[in-house]
């Protein structure tokens, strides 16, 4: 099985990428959706999160994400205790999943994951997508999207690897900056390489 990565920036268009990807049929595994079900109730990343972050569950016993992102956001060493509970977790599940997509003969599998670079998980893998986009319209759609001001989005930018940092791991580069036909033909050029490569 030939394993792929998907990355990008906060306001990149990563997502839109990604959906692009399965709709020409590509399993796509989202660590974002994996991450959010390894803290479901009655899992053990849920007590884990709950134990070193008290307060964080809502009065439906589910994990309050607002609350916690208001704990690690701006704190590098909450985020990093964090992280070291889920990542473990995350990882786990994909490993699980990929195992059981290769008995169903599936040959390819791509790996959507913000943190791809920031946690070295592209190494050993055969490639990487970068959705790309400059760091002012990146800026500039994150503050339209979340309705943010400028300081609330540099902030968020601060705490992520610049993509123009994240480029030189890439395997193929989707710059999105354009409109979204010339996003959706890169895609098809890069999902077609990755075909022919067996």
């Amino acid at each position: 099985m030939k394993l792929y990565g998907l990355t990008g920036g906060i306001a990149s268009g990563k997502s839109t990428v990604s959906r692009m990807l399965r709709e020409l049929g590509a399993h796509v595994l989202d660590a974002d959706v994996i991450a959010r079900e390894v803290v479901e109730p009655g899992t053990p990343g849920l007590q884990a999160v709950a134990g070193r972050f008290p307060g964080v569950l809502g009065p439906d016993g589910r994990l309050d994400r607002a609350k916690l992102g208001a704990r690690v956001f701006g704190d590098p060493k909450e985020r990093a205790a964090l992280n070291a509970i889920l990542h473990p977790l995350i990882g786990q599940q994909f490993l699980l999943r990929t195992h059981a997509l290769a008995e169903q003969g599936v040959e390819r599998v791509i790996y959507d994951a913000p943190l791809l670079i920031e946690n070295r998980l592209y190494e050993g893998m055969d490639g990487v997508v970068l959705v790309w986009v400059p760091r002012e319209v990146q800026k500039a759609r994150l503050m339209a999207r979340d309705g943010l001001d400028e300081a609330a989005a540099e902030a968020r930018l601060a705490a992520q690897l610049p993509l123009d940092e994240k480029r030189r791991h890439a395997t193929w580069l989707v710059d999105n900056t354009g409109d979204l036909g010339a996003t959706q033909a890169r895609v098809e050029e890069v999902w077609r390489t990755m075909l022919a490569r067996g």
